[in-house]
C-alpha cells in the first residue's frame, strides 16, 4: 500500500509497503557516510568519480540544501529510503531533470548500499516514486539508463514497468570514462505492445 504525507516543514514523504522516502536531512550524516564508505567497492562501478570530500560533512551539508531547494523549486526530488521497522538509511533515490510543458518528464536515478541489496526494496521505491511522479506530479514519462552490463538494475527497472528504448552512446562518464548505456521509460498511459484486440 503506498501513501504520501507532508510532515514538519511541508517535507515529502511518500509511504510504501516496507519503506518511507523522504528528502535527506542533516541528521543522516553519520548513516549515509557509513553506508557510502561501506559499500564504496559495490557502488563505484556504476556511478561517476567521487569527487576527494565525496563522504564529508560539509559536502552532505550542501548535499541536504540542494535537495530542499530542488524540491521547492520543482526541478527534482532527491529521496532516502528509510526503511519503516528500525528507520535504517538504506540507499536513495532521485527524480531529477523534471521539465514541465509539452515534455511532463522526469529521470530517476539510484543507489542502494550492498548490505541492502536483492531484498526488493529498490524496486519498492521505483515503483512509489513512479506511482507519486505520474499521480501527485502530473509526470507522463520516467526515464531511466544504466550501463548495459548492470544486470541487477536493467532487471529492477524491467520489473517495475520500465521498457527498453534503446542504447545512448557516451551518455555519461561512469567511474572515469565515457560510458554508452541502455535506456528505459515508464509511460503513464503506456500502450506499447499492445493493442485494442479483446
Amino acid at each position: 500500500m503506498l501513501g504520501l504525507s507532508l510532515g514538519a516543514r511541508q517535507r515529502l514523504r511518500i509511504n510504501t509497503q516496507r519503506l518511507i522516502l523522504r528528502l535527506p536531512e542533516h541528521r543522516d550524516y553519520r548513516a549515509w557516510a557509513a553506508l557510502r564508505h561501506d559499500s564504496a567497492a559495490f557502488l563505484t562501478p556504476w556511478e561517476p568519480v567521487w569527487s576527494d570530500d565525496h563522504l564529508t560533512r560539509s559536502a552532505f551539508t550542501a548535499r541536504v540544501r540542494w535537495a530542499t531547494r530542488a524540491q521547492t523549486l520543482g526541478s527534482a526530488l532527491p529521496l532516502f529510503l528509510i526503511r519503516k521497522d528500525d528507520e535504517a538509511l538504506l540507499g536513495a533515490i532521485t527524480l531529477d531533470h523534471i521539465r514541465r510543458g509539452p515534455s511532463q518528464t522526469g529521470t530517476i536515478g539510484y543507489w542502494i548500499g550492498q548490505v541492502h541489496a536483492r531484498q526488493g526494496y529498490m524496486r519498492e521505491a521505483i515503483e512509489g516514486l513512479v506511482r507519486h511522479a505520474f499521480t501527485a506530479l502530473d509526470l507522463s514519462r520516467i526515464e531511466a539508463a544504466c550501463l548495459p552490463e548492470n544486470a541487477a538494475s536493467r532487471a529492477v527497472l524491467e520489473r517495475s514497468g520500465f521498457k527498453y528504448e534503446g542504447v545512448a552512446q557516451s551518455y555519461l562518464q561512469i567511474n572515469g570514462r565515457w560510458r554508452n548505456h541502455v535506456l528505459y521509460a515508464n509511460l503513464r498511459m503506456d500502450r506499447r505492445g499492445r493493442t485494442d484486440a479483446r
